[in-house]
């Protein structure tokens, strides 16, 4: 996974002045740019040898072709492991919260508004990685003894990196989808061609990312009404913050990130957001009234939300943008 930044001085995508015979396609064309993510990590598990496979087989007389075998080579609950490994959901997780699928693997688009912010955010992530390695540094000795005791006769010290930085890392860059500007030269007819093929890809990422929004909106507001309207044991089901400020977040990330294609979602993410803007997680915990209301209307929204997707053909390039 990889991810990097420029400054701009771009006017903001409110006050962006849009050609009226553009498609949507062209507008994310001209108002994104690719950006690419990669995070080094150290492998934490490893396949066992095709003798030892044997061994582990031959102790439940069971067909080696049938059976997997690997080793745990760290205490991920360590402490200092665990500090790295949250640094590095963050970094991805950011760079997801601040883009837009793309039909391309391994690639999403952001606002070129928003590159500098991104650049300035992931260094900070990156710095803080190093920190985190450094403690894991500290407590390496104590990780390779763990394993040691744990592993006995399938410990192997050449499974453990002497230079530990070396594994550890997040790069990120901004490759360019368009055509290189030589190929006009040496091809004229196949630059436009190439040209015409990158427009399709934009195209096809619009109802990449109106898919994605839908999707997420969907399990998002189908999961707060389960929780408000469902009982376990004839008790409300526990409702915690999170099933609510996670659509609110949502809610957020769609305003900033919304390339305004297709009205009828718009209105959907609108009607959800009508319905709990202002209302507070306690608020539904104490008010049994407000917790059934918001609960059947997130439930109608659902339906039409549900509705609107089942008009909308799933196209290939949904799985293509895994």
């Amino acid at each position: 996974m990889s991810i990097a930044f420029e400054p701009t001085t771009e006017p903001r995508f409110e006050e962006t002045i849009e050609n009226p015979l553009a498609s949507v396609g062209e507008r994310l064309q001209s108002e994104t740019t690719a950006v690419r993510m990669k995070i080094h990590w150290p492998g934490v598990r490893k396949t066992l040898s095709q003798d030892q496979n044997r061994q582990a087989a031959g102790t439940f007389a069971a067909d080696t072709k049938s059976l997997s075998t690997s080793k745990k080579l760290f205490d991920t609950s360590h402490p200092a492991f665990r500090a790295a490994t949250a640094v590095k959901s963050q970094a991805s997780d950011y760079w997801k919260s601040m883009t837009l699928p793309y039909v391309e693997p391994g690639m999403r688009l952001i606002r070129r508004r928003d590159v500098a912010s991104f650049d300035v955010h992931m260094t900070s992530v990156r710095a803080e990685l190093a920190e985190a390695v450094e403690q894991i540094e500290k407590a390496y000795d104590e990780l390779v003894d763990q394993a040691r005791d744990r592993l006995g006769g399938l410990f192997d010290p050449s499974d453990y990196a002497s230079n530990l930085r070396e594994t550890f890392a997040i790069e990120w860059d901004y490759p360019s989808c368009d055509p290189p500007e030589y190929l006009l030269r040496v091809s004229p007819q196949l630059y436009y061609s190439e040209c015409a093929r990158v427009q399709r890809r934009f195209d096809e990422a619009v109802q990449v990312a109106e898919q994605a929004f839908a999707d997420e909106l969907s399990k998002l507001i189908g999961h707060l009404a389960e929780r408000l309207a469902g009982e376990s044991d004839g008790t409300p089901k526990v409702f915690r913050d999170s099933a609510l400020t996670n659509l609110l977040d949502f809610f957020d990330r769609f305003q900033r990130l919304n390339i305004r294609s297709n009205d009828d979602l718009d209105r959907l993410v609108a009607d959800a957001r009508e319905i709990v803007g202002s209302v507070v997680p306690q608020d539904l915990r104490d008010r049994t009234n407000l917790r059934d209301r918001v609960a059947e209307q997130l439930s109608q929204v659902e339906a039409s939300l549900d509705d609107w997707m089942t008009d909308r053909p799933r196209r290939s390039i949904l799985r293509r943008s895994r």
